[in-house]
């Protein structure tokens, strides 16, 4: 039989898979009697866990919403997932100090062996450098869109663009989503006054209240949140998930040192001092300055926009050589 502590946890994870248990449900899955089962349930009860009774033929359990947080109970992969988490996802919000604090709580009750194990995965999220560093996000205004998300609510905010300069109107939108693109948190919805779906950087907002009223959410174009985030990024409108422009090239190097700069783009081997690159970007000049910039001899494969584009930017270069 199971030790009490490792029995509870069993018991627990059962409980949240949020249905209602029978008694005797309980006691066959965790090989325990029925009575001992109520003891369980008991002491759960006694560290905080909200358990109700459920009324019927054969009587049962169920884990309730409680008003508080009660003790924790974490199997050791739970536990160090959380750790890890807590260390790396709030890199890039305010909420990073309280992360800090929380993973301090947590390993205080963690038992020797697991907080032995959590220190070994000391993990240190690095931040952009200071010419890139993604500005930190209030918590409070995430949970302000995340309250309104849920709700179905229209937001109106302030938007300071990259210009630096507000509009003289409130934008009036339909949130749909909030997602984390390379450590910042942009806003996914629907532009009432636009009619079309756009993103918002969500540390350019300045939230106005109350909220609009209440609507019924469009279907994303495409369904899939990180597919639209990733397309429009792209230059797309959010269904596509191939750049605007695209080209392959043969650049003079091996394939093993070219790959850990690419990025998205695909490598393939060609011989011990050469290699194929394909890659995108959203116009030509740009992708031939994304080739460029692997400073190497390389010759183009295609498309011919791709080698206009080099003969333009060329031309481009050797007259700003000329000037200076």
């Amino acid at each position: 039989m199971q030790k009490t502590s490792s029995r509870l946890l069993s018991l627990l994870s059962l409980l949240q898979t949020h249905r209602d248990w029978s008694g005797r449900d309980l006691a066959e899955r965790l090989d325990i009697t029925a009575r001992t089962v109520r003891r369980d349930i008991d002491r759960l009860r006694e560290l905080g866990y909200l358990i109700t009774t459920v009324k019927g033929p054969g009587g049962g359990y169920r884990l309730a919403a409680g008003s508080h947080l009660p003790p924790m109970l974490f199997d050791d992969d739970q536990a160090i997932a959380l750790a890890v988490a807590l260390q790396t996802v709030t890199a890039g919000t305010a909420i990073a100090d309280d992360a800090v604090r929380a993973l301090a709580t947590l390993r205080q009750v963690m038992p020797p062996r697991l907080r032995h194990r959590v220190d070994l995965l000391r993990v240190t999220a690095v931040r952009p450098t200071a010419g890139h560093r993604a500005p930190l996000t209030d918590g409070q205004v995430l949970m302000d869109v995340s309250r309104a998300i849920h709700a179905r609510e229209e937001l109106r905010f302030d938007h300071t663009p990259a210009s630096g300069t507000p509009a003289d109107a409130p934008r009036r939108v339909h949130p749909h989503h909030l997602v984390v693109r390379r450590h910042r948190w942009y806003l996914v919805a629907w532009d009432l006054d636009r009619a079309d779906w756009r993103t918002f950087r969500v540390d350019r907002l300045r939230l106005r209240t109350p909220n609009g009223p209440r609507f019924v959410p469009r279907e994303l174009p495409g369904g899939d949140v990180a597919a639209f985030v990733r397309s429009r990024f792209r230059g797309n409108d959010g269904t596509g998930t191939r750049w605007p422009c695209e080209g392959e090239v043969v650049l003079h190097l091996p394939a093993a040192a070219v790959a850990p700069f690419a990025e998205d783009a695909l490598v393939e081997e060609l011989g011990p001092h050469h290699c194929r690159l394909t890659l995108g970007s959203w116009s030509w000049t740009g992708l031939a300055a994304a080739v460029g910039r692997f400073d190497a001899d390389f010759e183009v494969v295609g498309p011919p926009e791709l080698a206009t584009a080099f003969a333009e930017l060329s031309a481009r270069c050797a007259r700003a050589a000329k000037v200076s």
